[in-house]
């Protein structure tokens, strides 16, 4: 057995071989998915990528195009952070974006959270969240005002799920101040229910004005079919008080090290519209740190979801679950909680997926300039290893301040490829340090299959995009053609929504679309794990809810196959123990899979 720990500063490094789990043998299908095809998009003749001797992969040149469509798609939301040059700390941290089809109708929408007055600025009218609606053919509608979530509250985080299993997605706003919790009334309208569910968030002696919320995710932490909900909080801090600091005559952002470590929190779901705050009986509420974002991952395979969390300048936390609704803080343990030199960082966000294809969940998290983001490579037997350097996914972020980020198959290869959003926290860096600045182009890493990443965000398209301060991204297939678009948040400007041109190149590679309906677990499968086989490739992914720079999207799971046209066997290992089986399933569609209608692993 190997053991890694982490003592004043020292860093052991791990690293070997792990198998991956051996695969049932094939067996004939004993019941369909619900199948949904999607119309081709229209294609282009290109010619076949060359390949690279040592790998078989094309080489770095990249097939993926990213192309702005924010000025044509009806879109007009603008980002407002109550910035008045007094640099109120919670300004440079808003916000993150969420991608949804909260109406049903098979179109996935987006929620874009927004900032709120402070003192020394008043806005009129004031900042509202946007909600658009998704009218396809890349047209988008804001519903906000008839949909009922035009709430001028300051947004921070967002997380979506269905919290009361009826079938339609809620929303979950982590605020500074109040958090909100909106139910979807499923008629095109939501309700607002924070304080008869009893998800306020948590706060130093019940002070929510004085709360700067973080991200939030839902989870079924106890197996009993019902999502609990984890609501981080960043700091407390009080605005009448506050000193703004001062390098020179330029004012600037104050260091996360100057607020206290504070408690976030844990709900437990009754199944009745409400929740319970179990902070103190899960163990969350004994983890003091300053939380930025979060995302809830079954890292051990156990069965059971773990929580990550980001702490600015603070050990990240890895709550291992025990099942039960309790937790411990196994960060250190684990080899993530610093840097791999022993160094606490100024982690901002943070994603999961299976870089290289051995079965076990890997993270990415994004730091602060002059710092490295991390690439966490799970070894299997609870132990990270730190590979940002050797894969090549750090030399490009290392000099600039990055947030949001994603773990996702761009060009449909079958390997997830890396997005990273790029932007200062201080309007005035450029000043004082010449070497970044505060509006950057985001950066995309192409997975290149071997472990090893190219930073291609030139050859994508990213350097034709205007440079932002970009914070939280949200990915999802926003037009239904087979390949994930993007939405940014960018602030104090309006969102990059970023449309995919993969299928209108002509490319080969095909893909699946898996959507999760459980019946005894929770309604959108939030914590499944979902393995797809075609011929020799396999993967695994989850359903998450909450991730990223305090973001949310992926409730429809995206596997890219590459030169596949069909999938072998799909296998769901639902919360709780419960597995289904489908199988033969032809590629570049959605399909329904139902919690029960599958057949059972073979024996």
């Amino acid at each position: 057995m190997r053991f890694a720990a982490v003592l004043c500063g020292l860093a052991v490094m791990v690293s070997g071989c792990k198998p991956t789990a051996s695969e049932p043998k094939q067996a004939a299908a004993q019941k369909t998915a619900m199948l949904l095809p999607v119309s081709p998009a229209p294609v282009l003749p290109v010619e076949p990528p060359r390949a690279t001797p040592q790998t078989g992969l094309p080489q770095a040149e990249c097939r993926i195009r990213l192309r702005e469509v924010s000025g044509d798609c009806g879109i007009t939301f603008e980002h407002r952070d109550g910035s008045s040059g007094r640099h109120f700390t919670p300004e440079t941290m808003s916000a993150g974006v969420a991608t949804l089809d909260y109406d049903g109708d098979g179109l996935i929408d987006i929620c874009f959270p927004n900032g709120a007055s402070l003192p020394g600025v008043k806005y009129d009218p004031p900042p509202r969240h946007a909600l658009y609606k998704n009218l396809g053919a890349w047209r988008f509608r804001d519903v906000s005002r008839e949909a009922g979530t035009d709430t001028t509250a300051f947004g921070l985080g967002i997380a979506v799920a269905d919290y009361d299993n009826d079938g339609r997605p809620d929303i979950y706003l982590n605020n500074f101040g109040p958090n909100l919790l909106f139910h979807n009334n499923g008629d095109g309208t939501f309700t607002e229910v924070a304080a008869r569910a009893g998800v306020p968030g948590a706060a130093p002696g019940g002070r929510l004005h004085k709360k700067v919320g973080a991200g939030a995710c839902f989870l079924d932490a106890d197996g009993d079919g019902l999502v609990d909900l984890y609501a981080g909080t960043y700091i407390e801090i009080d605005l009448d008080a506050y000193v703004t600091p001062m390098k020179g005559k330029y004012g600037f952002y104050p260091s996360p090290m100057v607020y206290t470590p504070v408690a976030s929190a844990f709900y437990r779901n009754h199944g009745d519209g409400t929740f319970r705050d179990e902070s103190g009986p899960s163990g969350v509420g004994a983890f003091h740190g300053r939380c930025m974002g979060t995302t809830a991952a079954d890292y051990d395979n156990d069965g059971d979801t773990d929580v990550f969390v980001c702490n600015d300048v603070f050990e990240n936390f890895l709550l291992r679950s025990d099942g039960r609704g309790k937790f411990e803080q196994a960060g250190f343990l684990a080899g993530i909680a610093v840097s791999s030199n022993g160094d606490m960082l100024a982690n901002m966000a943070v994603d999961s997926g299976d870089f290289n294809h051995d079965g076990w969940l890997d993270f990415f998290t994004t730091n602060y300039d002059k710092q490295y983001p991390m690439l966490l490579k799970n070894l299997g037997d609870g132990l990270f290893a730190d590979v940002t350097r050797e894969a090549g996914t750090g030399e490009s972020c290392y000099a600039s301040v990055n947030w949001g980020c994603a773990m996702v198959d761009l060009d449909n290869d079958g390997y997830k490829d890396i997005f990273i959003c790029m932007g200062h926290t201080d309007d005035n860096v450029e000043f004082v340090d010449s070497t970044t600045a505060y509006r950057l182009h985001n950066v995309l890493f192409r997975n290149l299959g071997n472990g090893k990443f190219v930073d291609v965000s030139k050859e994508c398209g990213l350097h034709a995009v205007p440079v932002h301060a970009a914070r939280g991204v949200a990915f999802d297939d926003l037009d239904n053609d087979g390949d994930l678009d993007a939405a940014v948040l960018n602030l104090r400007e309006r969102p990059s929504v970023l449309r995919n041109m993969l299928q209108e190149s002509g490319t080969k590679n095909h893909w699946l679309q898996v959507r999760l309906q459980g019946v005894k677990t929770n309604r959108d499968g939030v914590g499944a794990r979902v393995r797809v086989v075609a011929g020799e490739l396999s993967q695994i992914d989850e359903v998450h809810s909450g991730r990223g720079y305090q973001s949310h999207w992926g409730t429809r799971l995206h596997f890219g196959l590459g030169s596949r046209p069909r999938v072998d066997r799909i296998e769901v290992r639902w919360i709780g123990g419960g597995v289904d089986v489908w199988e033969n399933i032809p590629a570049d569609r959605e399909v329904v899979l139902t919690e029960g209608e599958g057949r059972g692993p073979a024996t």
